[in-house]
């Protein structure tokens, strides 16, 4: 009798939880609906720019955040206080007005950082400024989808590095190349390595992907340091032999297949390439960390097994 009534509260426990009228009046829910809505419009904004690679990353930076929430979810605290409130409101404001101002045949950074800035309005509305501290993981995550990007594409221009090491790598596969500042000149050609294709955007997507690693699967602090830096230079890098295929495509007068790796399909596959190859380098740390771990734990069983206890 006695477990009985333990399974019928247990049910009934679950029946409320699962009470559309329970999770209406739940604060949370209605947080998780806003949120969704404007990652939502966000989303649709950069699929109708046909920029699908960003919408694609935009994709995964928010699934790893719904699933840090989705674990967390019974340790979160909802709190309502006036002035975070309005200054949340203003924010989401702000970028509703930016998403319907601005035409989508055009890229915008003010929408890039949108993500980053509605995130942190709705931190506000959703717990105060204790919101800033309670979400600060996922605040972390969505900062560096767009704002690193934006920030650095102000502040330095990597074409002509990238024109550099391109023209070296060319150079050594035997071509026969003039470098003149951005541009990298072949026999039947000429390849211009402009600002899309310096490679920040490619950088800054995998240092994306580094931080998120580094929250959602922790691993051996003096390894952490090194994992951004491994992150830039993969980005950098693969892009760096994304502009030596098409210098090549050009040299060869290939014209259908340059513009299916510059503006095609083929250009999101280099991406796919730089998020595999840290991928990889990642899972190696995780393993390491695992192996140091376990050897630590059976060292520690077979001390306080010996004779000595």
């Amino acid at each position: 009798m006695i477990n009985t009534n333990k399974k019928k509260e247990i049910s009934n426990m679950d029946a409320r939880k699962l009470n559309p009228t329970e999770l209406l009046k739940n604060y949370g829910f209605w947080m998780a609906i806003i949120l969704s809505a404007l990652v939502a419009i966000n989303l649709t904004i950069f699929y109708k720019m046909d920029n699908i690679a960003h919408a694609g990353m935009s994709g995964l930076f928010w699934m790893a955040i719904y699933s840090l929430l989705w674990d967390r979810k019974q340790e979160l605290k909802f709190q309502s206080q006036m002035l975070p409130t309005i200054l949340g409101i203003l924010l989401i404001g702000w970028t509703l007005f930016v998403s319907k101002s601005i035409p989508t045949e055009k890229e915008n950074n003010l929408l890039s950082v949108a993500p980053f800035v509605f995130s942190v309005g709705l931190s506000f509305i959703a717990a105060g400024f204790y919101g800033l501290k309670q979400f600060r993981w996922e605040l972390l995550i969505i900062f560096f989808l767009g704002v690193p990007r934006v920030i650095l594409q102000s502040l330095l221009d990597l074409s002509p590095l990238t024109a550099k090491v391109s023209a070296f790598f060319l150079h050594y596969l035997g071509f026969n190349l003039v470098l003149d500042g951005i541009f990298i000149h072949l026999e039947k050609g000429s390849v211009k390595v402009y600002e899309g294709c310096s490679g920040i955007e490619s950088v800054t997507y995998v240092l994306g992907l580094s931080v998120i690693c580094l929250v959602m699967f922790p691993i051996k602090k003096k390894d952490q340091y090194i994992v951004p830096l491994v992150a830039i230079v993969t980005g950098f890098m693969v892009n760096a032999f994304r502009v030596v295929l098409m210098a090549i495509l050009v040299g060869r007068g290939e014209k259908e297949a340059f513009l299916y790796w510059h503006e095609g399909e083929g250009s999101l596959i280099f991406g796919m390439i730089a998020v595999i190859i840290f991928g990889l380098f990642y899972w190696l740390l995780m393993n390491k960390t695992q192996k140091v771990a376990t050897v630590s734990s059976y060292q520690e069983n077979d001390f306080f097994n010996s004779d000595q206890f």
